[in-house]
């Protein structure tokens, strides 16, 4: 009974700490439900804002250009990746926005039909009753567009990113896995009395689905086995981002105008400016944005200093290892946003077990390369030369390498992991000759980096 208690004490504590975060777990639908409005899906800025007078728009078509079906597995689905109702959302919108006032086009020989059998039926009915012509009235005229929206889903990139993790002990174990699918749009506007592209924006947005799943599997005793499984998979809607995405679209454009003065919103020139400062703020974070939502900034300075602290553990000839401390300040340069240069100092310790211990100082030389100059977290790999000594060991040459990883605080701080092997270029470091391979020692630790100065003005996206 006690093993009993444990195991499904451990199972329910695993539960809660896999899907404390996934509110699909937890409103899983048992029970049909009713029809309801549709999903809201972006908050647009401009809700708040209004034109001082709504444009006519007209909308023929905004297709699926991207020619992409639904992936399955073992077999091939002829069920498109993304809507084919693009049009109608687009329109959906434009209505929204207060800003236009749509016009049907995409089915106008529908609408001409009608208006057609209208007039048919009227001029019977007026022959019939001997109607006099100043006495019959006729259809108004159609509303003609001044802008003509253009544009279509131009790609829909599956499995961008894939990934997961996982773990088991003793029967029990928890998985997640994740896709990340990346669909782009463009729009623009144009105008219909000379044909010229007065705006196009071009917007991208990201799909994603993950799955969660636990799992228990464990003999109780001898005869008796426990099974418990349980996971959920939660899949972001394709017309759902595809929405958001052209909302998106649409309020950018509207913006652009407003900015470039091709419509005039309610406030005056004081409601421009606030909508282009915002946009302007957009614009600057969107180029230093990769894609899958990777942000570049301008990190670090031209120079800087850190401090470190950890461990030290020799690696020689006796046995038996501990670790001592490890303290060291440097100060570097950069070269290139990528490479730096840097001289440190450092103070630490190297022991065996009741056979050495010494005290030692070092000063050394480092080549500094950063994969990942302009992302909050990256790698770092460095190496160089330098010397040591103590008070009974003279200086001494030697080699360093070592890895890094580097979070940073904010754009002039950072936190860093990192560890380092030293190698001699003799085996007298623990004043003990054995063997053919020279001694050798390991640094790890943690630092705090502080940097200086402008920082390198490139951290403007490629794609």
């Amino acid at each position: 009974m006690y093993m009993i208690k444990r195991i499904i004490t451990g199972w329910l504590i695993l539960c809660l700490l896999v899907f404390s975060s996934c509110g699909a777990y937890f409103n899983q639908p048992l029970n049909t439900l009713p029809a309801r409005i549709g999903e809201s899906t972006f908050e647009s800025r401009l809700k708040d804002v209004s034109p001082v007078k709504p444009i006519e728009a007209a909308v023929y078509k905004f297709r699926d250009q991207t020619g992409q079906y639904k992936l399955v597995e073992g077999g091939i689905s002829y069920s498109t990746a993304v809507t084919q109702g693009a049009t109608s959302i687009l329109i959906k919108a434009l209505e929204d926005s207060k800003w236009f006032v749509p016009i049907e086009r995409e089915n106008v020989s529908n609408l001409l039909n009608e208006r057609q059998i209208i007039r048919s039926t009227r001029d019977e009915f007026n022959r019939k009753n001997n109607i006099p012509a100043n006495q019959q009235t006729d259809l108004p005229p159609l509303l003609f567009a001044g802008v003509l929206f253009e544009g279509g889903i131009i790609s829909y990139d599956s499995n961008m990113i894939t990934g997961g993790a996982g773990a088991r002990y003793f029967g029990a174990g928890a998985s997640t896995q994740y896709r990340q699918d990346v669909i782009s749009i463009y729009l623009r506007a144009v105008s219909t009395s000379n044909g010229k592209v007065l705006k196009t924006v071009y917007i991208t947005k990201t799909i994603l689905s993950q799955a969660l799943d636990v799992s228990l599997f464990r003999y109780v005793n001898v005869k008796r086995l426990l099974e418990v499984e349980t996971g959920v998979t939660q899949n972001e809607p394709a017309q759902m981002a595809v929405k958001e995405a052209i909302e998106k679209a649409v309020e950018n454009i509207i913006i652009e105008g407003v900015i470039d003065g091709l419509w005039q919103p309610e406030g005056g020139p004081l409601v421009a400016q606030r909508l282009k400062e915002e946009y302007e703020k957009e614009e600057k974070h969107a180029e230093s944005t990769r894609i899958l939502n990777r942000t570049f900034q301008n990190y670090r300075g031209s120079s800087g200093f850190n401090f470190a602290s950890g461990g030290a553990m020799m690696d020689g000839d006796y046995p038996g290892a501990t670790i001592g401390y490890n303290h060291r300040a440097e100060i570097k340069a950069f070269l290139t946003p990528k490479m730096n240069v840097g001289v440190s100092g450092g103070l630490f310790k190297l022991k065996n077990e009741d056979v050495f211990k010494k005290t030692f100082y070092s000063i050394d030389a480092n080549f500094e390369y950063i994969l990942l100059p302009f992302e909050k977290i990256t790698p770092i790999v460095y190496g160089g030369g330098g010397f040591m000594m103590s008070k009974t060991f003279k200086p001494e040459p030697k080699l360093q390498y070592g890895l890094g990883l580097e979070y940073m605080i904010s754009k002039k701080l950072g936190f860093r992991v990192f560890g380092e092997q030293n190698i001699m270029t003799n085996d007298k470091l623990d004043d003990l000759v054995q063997g053919k391979r020279d001694d050798y020692f390991w640094r790890f630790g943690v630092s705090l980096n502080f940097y200086l100065g402008q920082p390198f003005d490139k951290a403007k996206s490629k794609y």
